[in-house]
């Protein structure tokens, strides 16, 4: 296998076969797009990680209330029993995040394998311009 410069591709899907340069422009726009939507979704489950630890870290005003009044021993279970749903219904929503992650990468892995060189580029400056665009907003929390 070797890759090569043609605007001939069967791409994921027997629907999506391309035959011309316009198709082969289109297709190459998806996966661009789509390398973008893969690096933004990292760093928007990097954004998500952070927001859910650092909520279920913090008690609030009320919690800090029902600590002063109850012992320290009635006080952590309250707190442990409030935040355990909220934590399951976090790590839940953090799953389906990855799992769309997941699905996306190994659909930008398997256009790769089609061997198509302006694919492979695609994917490639997709990753790059997703970089560029989406890891500033990390410093922004």
């Amino acid at each position: 296998m070797h890759f090569i410069f043609s605007d001939k591709v069967m791409l994921l899907f027997d629907f999506w076969s391309v035959h011309s340069p316009a198709g082969m422009a289109l297709s190459v726009l998806v996966v661009l797009l789509l390398a973008v939507l893969y690096e933004g979704i990292k760093v928007g489950k990097a954004k998500l990680l952070y927001h859910t630890l650092s909520s279920l870290r913090t008690p609030t005003s009320q919690e800090h209330i029902l600590e002063r009044e109850r012992d320290s021993v009635d006080s952590d279970s309250l707190l442990a029993s409030r935040t355990t749903p909220r934590w399951l219904l976090c790590h839940f929503g953090q799953s389906l995040v990855h799992v769309i992650q997941v699905i996306i990468g190994y659909f930008m892995m398997l256009a790769v394998m089609s061997y198509n060189a302006w694919i492979f580029l695609g994917v490639v400056l997709g990753s790059a311009v997703g970089y560029y665009l989406m890891y500033p907003l990390l410093g922004k929390v």
